[in-house]
């Protein structure tokens, strides 16, 4: 009856969709790729051992923790992330809380209100930032610094 397609929307695979006139309220397990453009509060969080990816569109809104394997914001997110692959912040992304990363990519633009906080090789090295708007080459150099 259902077929089971992933779509593409901005060169991102989708298999699950969160509309604009969307709101979910409570927490959210997912694999594959999920768009949101709606709203969710609650936490975000994707199956152990599955690939994921998340995009959160410029409309969408996240309130409440996410953690996958990679993370595109260019919406608006309160609370922590936690990317076990990458995340990248476009430039629309407000982000509300602190980020947890292995690679981070920050376009012109993008806000981020917390801190950085590199997860790779064990080391939990921290970044504070009070509001970013770094190109990825400048926030390299910070998470070095």
């Amino acid at each position: 009856m259902f077929k089971s397609k992933s779509t593409q929307r901005d060169g991102f695979a989708i298999d699950t969709l969160i509309g604009p006139d969307v709101v979910i309220r409570g927490d959210l397990e997912f694999s594959g790729g999920l768009y949101v453009e709606g709203r969710i509060v609650g936490k975000v969080s994707a199956i152990d051992g599955k690939a994921a990816s998340l995009l959160l569109a410029e409309q969408g809104s996240i309130e409440g923790e996410i953690s996958a394997p990679v993370v595109i914001i260019n919406g608006s997110m309160t609370g922590d992330v936690h990317a076990g692959e990458r995340i990248e912040l476009a430039q629309k992304a407000r982000v509300e809380g602190n980020v947890h990363y292995t690679v981070v990519e920050m376009s012109a633009g993008a806000q981020l209100t917390g801190r950085l906080v590199h997860a790779g090789s064990g080391q939990g090295k921290v970044v504070p930032l009070a509001e970013a708007g770094a190109t990825p080459i400048t926030a390299a150099k910070a998470a070095k610094a």
